[in-house]
């Protein structure tokens, strides 16, 4: 992480058109990645879920949505500190703007049907499967950005990178930094998840 904001705020040359707000980029861009790897993680272990019935995939899928949200409005937070000098606006209606607020509200209500199932398997099942139909929102973000003439600059093509050297140094660092936090943090929760499963079990248990 120190590498990361060394390569965000120091090596990283200074963007020509915004100047050093463009520098939050590079906190921000791996911010999204990560959300859409969680999410996608909460999809994936949904559909275990589904097919297995085991509560620690259940476990798993709300771990990685919970975080999953945390990073979603992280980047929002520094989308809009991004956009207010820029664009003059904390926020805009913007195609990829609009679809990433759905995607945040789809795994908002994913964590409130999670929270309410409790120990019923069925709404359990309910919540899996609103999380893996609220992951297909992902790719319309993606899609957002480059066919319907979002405000985002499109970075990645087909053929190159869109950022000088020493900005896509700066932006490799962030992605590897802050994907190694996600897996630090949803181990942990996961962990901490199943813990709190057992230790209700005890609890059912003596009651």
């Amino acid at each position: 992480m120190f590498v990361a904001l060394y390569g965000a705020f120091v090596y990283a040359q200074r963007e020509v058109v915004m100047g050093d707000i463009q520098r939050i980029f590079y906190v921000h861009l791996p911010l999204a990645w990560v959300g859409f790897v969680a999410f996608g993680h909460a999809a994936w272990a949904g559909v275990r879920y589904l097919q297995t019935g085991r509560q620690e995939w259940d476990v798993v899928g709300a771990s990685a949505a919970e975080i999953g949200l945390l990073f979603a409005t992280l980047v929002i937070i520094t989308g809009s500190l991004w956009a207010r000098p820029v664009w003059g606006t904390w926020w805009t209606w913007d195609p990829q703007l609009v679809t990433y607020l759905i995607l945040w509200l789809i795994y908002a209500g994913y964590l409130v049907l999670r929270a309410a199932a409790g120990d019923d398997p069925r709404q359990a099942r309910f919540a899996a499967v609103f999380a893996i139909v609220g992951f297909v929102d992902v790719p319309l973000v993606w899609l957002s950005a480059r066919y319907l003439r979002a405000l985002s600059p499109v970075i990645f093509t087909t053929h190159s990178i869109g950022l000088a050297p020493s900005m896509a140094w700066a932006l490799a660092a962030g992605l590897v930094a802050w994907s190694l936090l996600y897996a630090v943090l949803v181990r942990a929760r996961v962990r901490l998840g199943v813990l709190e499963v057992r230790l209700q079990a005890l609890i059912d248990e003596r009651a």
